[in-house]
């Protein structure tokens, strides 16, 4: 299933949404690719270092330990890479633990090299500078807090610092203070100067998102408004016609006429229609209000509708107490995530695609499967990144480029900050499965935009 073709994607077009992008659904993570690979490039850094100081220079330092300790930082890299999909992206606590364990992999290297007296004591900025640009601030404190405590541990003590044994370096303790004192103040100021941009970077980002909503909705909401008034404009004539001739068909029939009741009727029913068109014509003071909520059912209904008759039986199976249905805002994320995800579904299952909806009090789930060719092997690994194009394609496709590219990386994305998470897999027979879970409170949140 979803051997997604060649279709460009366009952005969401429909208006309301559940929380704005760059709230408190904005994902601070970190690519766990990324740490890895910083991670090699500080292991093959220090292993160069220490092999040049104790063979090329021949300064003494107790270099087996050294490479054991470097040793241990490439173990964890190749367990990570072992345990985790490449694409893989880590929750902003897990990811804290990695960068403390370089803060203290780096600190053991710089107690048996010389403590603070060792030039490269400057590198305790790395993994605080990378917590403050991805991570939330209360990680980059604590993060931050730790390197500053082993600093202030390697100032008192350390192994002597690899040097000439003939003329051995000292420095003033007033020195090592100052030293300590700039690693200090370098971890505290850009620290913080990185997350203040990184934190505007992120503002800008959200606010432009937010504001492609709000346009979307109010085009929308101004298009039916005009219809409204256009219909209420056309109509207010034959209706106000209408009206007349039935009050004056009241007053020439005698109430116990045989037809007196029907007039009475037609003349009632004539104001009603001209109270719905009154309705019709306020909707603006009222932006949307008929419309943002809807039943899960009735969201998943709406997707999958324009999808039927193209051949492929799409069967929709709830299961979950219909009293207790989640009702969430007509979030364009999930409308247009879903769509999509159907869309592919369809084009690729060969004769059936199932939609299975469940809920309970603190989650809600959605499935889509099919009964097609599934995700090639070699793809699932990479499934979620953009421009991935190497597909398997259905058996009577002559579509050349059936590749996963941009369509399903944006439409993860607005799925993931809508609040949900995705499971994608094969199905033991045949074809592919899609799950989406989403905590309810996510799923029901109001919906409310700000640019």
């Amino acid at each position: 299933m979803l051997m997604f073709s060649r279709k460009e994607i366009a952005p969401p077009q429909t208006g309301d949404d559940g929380p704005p992008f760059g709230q408190d659904r904005t994902r601070r993570n970190v690519r766990l690719d990324t740490l890895v690979r910083l991670r090699w490039l500080a292991v093959f850094g220090q292993t160069i270092a220490v092999l040049v100081v104790g063979y090329a220079l021949e300064f003494y330092l107790p270099i087996y330990a050294c490479l054991a300790v470097i040793a241990l930082s490439a173990w964890l890299n190749v367990a990570l890479r072992l345990h985790y999909d490449a694409t893989q992206r880590l929750e902003p606590d897990r990811a804290a633990w990695l960068l403390a364990f370089d803060v203290a992999e780096l600190a053991v290297l710089l107690y048996l090299t010389g403590g603070l007296q060792n030039p490269f004591a400057f590198l305790f900025l790395g993994p605080v500078l990378i917590s403050a640009t991805a991570l939330p601030p209360r990680f980059t404190l604590a993060l931050g807090g730790f390197a500053i405590f082993c600093a202030t541990v390697l100032v008192f003590v350390h192994y002597p610092l690899p040097w000439d044994t003939d003329d051995p370096l000292t420095l003033p303790p007033i020195y090592m203070m100052g030293v300590w004192l700039s690693i200090l103040l370098a971890i505290g100021y850009i620290g913080v100067y990185a997350w203040q941009v990184t934190e505007e970077s992120r503002q800008l980002a959200d606010a432009l998102a937010a504001t492609e909503l709000v346009l979307a909705r109010e085009q929308h909401l101004s298009q039916l408004d005009g219809l409204a008034a256009a219909a209420a404009h056309e109509l207010a004539t034959p209706m106000s016609t209408i009206s007349v001739i039935a009050k004056e068909l009241e007053r020439a029939i005698a109430p116990d006429a045989p037809h007196g009741d029907d007039v009475r009727l037609l003349r009632e029913q004539a104001a009603r229609c001209r109270d719905i068109m009154a309705k019709l014509t306020e909707l603006s003071s009222t932006p949307g209000e008929p419309f943002n909520r809807m039943p899960l059912t009735a969201l998943i209904e709406e997707v999958i509708a324009p999808h039927r008759n193209f051949g492929v039986h799409i069967e929709t199976i709830v299961s979950g107490d219909r009293n207790t249905e989640p009702v969430g805002g007509r979030n364009p994320a999930i409308l247009y995530g879903l769509g999509n995800l159907v869309d592919n579904a369809v084009d690729f299952a060969n004769e059936r695609v199932e939609v299975k909806v469940a809920w309970d009090d603190n989650k809600v789930e959605v499935e889509i499967s099919d009964d097609g060719v599934g995700f090639a092997p070699e793809i699932l690994a990479k499934i979620g990144e953009p421009y991935v194009t190497s597909r398997r394609r259905k058996p009577d496709s002559d579509d050349i480029d059936a590749g996963l590219g941009l369509g399903f990386f944006i439409a993860k994305t607005l799925l993931e900050r809508s609040g949900a998470e995705l499971v994608l897999r094969n199905n033991p027979a045949r074809g592919a499965r899609i799950l989406l879970r989403w905590e309810r409170a996510d799923f029901e949140r109001p919906a409310r935009l700000t640019a």
